[in-house]
């Protein structure tokens, strides 16, 4: 989400040639957290204005499985329209074994019209059907990341009883990676060392508005045709494509930051077809996306100063300074090495800032993070510096250009370039680490081809069933807390019991089942611009009560 392209923490891991991301992801170190979940304070979704949902058009199983009788029925996917056959190349060394591709119109008010591809791929559940839970649709972020991989994440993140009980399904959004096309509007944006993303002057600030301005018409060049529908909104009516592809009456659905966008837009469009929601760490979609940009700047510059403290705290180990601001003076000292003499023509201060910046969310780099820099500087090597930017620094333009085309439409921009300037030197002055990095990134949707509407769609809460509006689920929030006694000195949170509290999450909503019941949770990360993410729902629970549940248990 936002200023960068956001990705699920698994998909931060993988590192597979994506960008920085803005999910608030997790680390993979086992650790502990709690959960606090207001269970009874979750209630089934309201009325709903949306229309019915088309007839079942079969499911998606493998093998022509016959359709569930009792509660799992209209839930759980039979044999259907999707076309599945075995995953090559990396998802089969995934061990994902099913992949297949849906046709959907570029332009939904012309179903008739020109069409595209999507990339799906499936984990089957393997729980007898009729303790099967249907379709769970999974998403890391973005927009422009790739869901294909994150299936076979989720399925062996959760514990076996529960991921028996859903078919998981990763997709990759139009535009991205394997579905077709693949948007790439300069192939060559990222080459080569890039200019310093902090202008010098005036002069140097024309070039970076120039570059922006020059990718803007070329994805207008390139992609004029699908452009104008690469919204939030075409993508959610892609996943109820999906939908009716497996002929079910509702989806689960797991997703992160920018996912989390894109499902509560789901769920505005199609409230009654929502099961089962887990949003985790949770986008704001009153500031979509020019404020939501700004946040983050903030938010960032929080993580970066939580950086070098811990960094600080070992300074027997790094050799970088016992305070945080002798920390922070050592690593601006290699950006500044870094800009002048840059690392084998490819890393600069601009690749170093967007190695650094993963580390936002992902506190289990921290230590390869501070040995780069300790080796960087005080030892003059630069290979494991090389190796982290390879491993999380490295841009990925069909995602950049994934994240313009959808950011950009989804609502309009500023287009006075003057307006940016003074707003990001604004921003510099208390948030250096982020600001700029961040305007350059959006740049482009000063210029952009196609202007979105004024303000984004309003995303509709329980709270308005009063006024007979749509409504969403009302939803349940918990919170993840830092514990003292992490096995790592230092790291907070764990990718262990984050899967455990997911995994609680999908148990729990089946009790007690009621055919009709749909619940959403939202999770908060110290990365999240916090209290912002309840408001979107109008709901806190500062005082859950006492039906709270505790994982892992005492």
């Amino acid at each position: 989400m936002m200023g960068d392209m956001s990705i699920s923490p698994v998909a931060a891991r993988r590192a597979a040639g994506r960008r920085r991301g803005r999910t608030g992801w997790v680390p993979a170190t086992a650790l502990t957290v709690t959960a606090l979940l207001g269970i009874g304070a979750c209630s089934a979704g309201g009325s709903s204005s949306s229309p019915a949902a088309p007839p079942a058009a079969g499911g998606a199983q493998s093998g022509g499985a016959s359709q569930a009788t009792g509660p799992a029925a209209g839930i759980v996917p039979g044999p259907g329209t999707l076309h599945w056959h075995s995953c090559g190349g990396l998802l089969a060394q995934q061990g994902v074994p099913e992949c297949a591709t849906l046709s959907v119109p570029v332009d939904y008010a012309k179903p008739g019209g020109r069409h595209i591809t999507l990339a799906l791929d499936m984990i089957p559940a393997t729980a007898p059907k009729s303790q099967q839970q249907g379709i769970l649709l999974v998403n890391p972020g973005g927009p422009g990341g790739s869901g294909l991989p994150l299936a076979a994440e989720v399925a062996q993140g959760l514990s076996p009883g529960v991921a028996a009980q859903y078919d998981i399904v990763g997709f990759d959004p139009r535009g991205v990676g394997s579905s077709v096309p693949a948007l790439s509007c300069d192939p060559g944006f990222f080459a080569g060392v890039r200019p310093n993303y902090i202008p010098a002057s005036p002069a140097a600030e024309q070039v970076l508005i120039n570059r922006a301005k020059t990718y803007a018409a070329d994805c207008g060049k390139r992609f004029g045709w699908l452009l104008p529908h690469m919204t939030t909104q075409d993508t959610a009516r892609d996943m109820d494509a999906i939908r009716a592809a497996f002929g079910v009456s509702k989806v689960n659905y797991y997703a992160f930051s920018y996912g989390t966008y894109l499902g509560q837009v789901y769920a505005t469009l199609f409230p009654d077809r929502v099961r089962r929601m887990v949003l985790d760490s949770v986008v704001d979609p009153t500031g979509v996306w020019y404020a939501d940009n700004v946040d983050q700047d903030y938010a960032f510059q929080g993580r970066m100063e939580a950086f070098f403290a811990w960094v600080a705290k070992y300074d027997g180990t790094y050799h970088l300074g016992s305070t945080a601001a002798q920390v922070q003076a050592a690593w601006y000292r290699a950006r500044n090495r870094l800009l002048a003499h840059p690392v084998n023509g490819t890393i600069g201060a601009d690749e170093f800032d967007d190695t650094f910046l993963q580390g936002g969310y992902l506190d289990e780099l921290w230590p390869g993070f501070a040995q780069a820099l300790s080796s960087y500087l005080n030892d003059g090597q630069a290979g494991d510096l090389i190796t982290q930017y390879q491993g999380y620094g490295k841009q990925g333009e069909n995602e950049f250009a994934v994240y313009n085309a959808v950011q950009c439409s989804d609502v309009n921009w500023p287009r006075n370039w003057s307006f940016w300037t003074s707003d990001t030197e604004r921003v510099y002055a208390k948030a250096p680490f982020q600001a700029w990095d961040n305007a350059w990134f959006n740049a482009a949707c000063a210029f952009w081809p196609v202007k979105g509407p004024a303000k984004p769609l309003k995303i509709e809460s329980d709270l308005d069933q009063d006024l007979g509006k749509v409504s969403l689920p009302q939803p349940c929030s918990f919170q993840l807390f830092e514990l003292e006694d992490s096995p790592v000195p230092g790291l907070s949170f764990g990718d262990r019991n984050d899967w455990g509290v997911l995994a609680l999450l999908l148990k729990y909503q089946a009790r007690p089942e009621k055919e009709g019941d749909n619940h959403v949770w939202i999770v908060q990360r110290p990365l999240d611009t916090g209290d912002k993410a309840a408001v979107t729902f109008k709901l806190t629970f500062d005082d859950p009560g006492p039906d709270v549940l505790h994982w892992p248990k005492e």
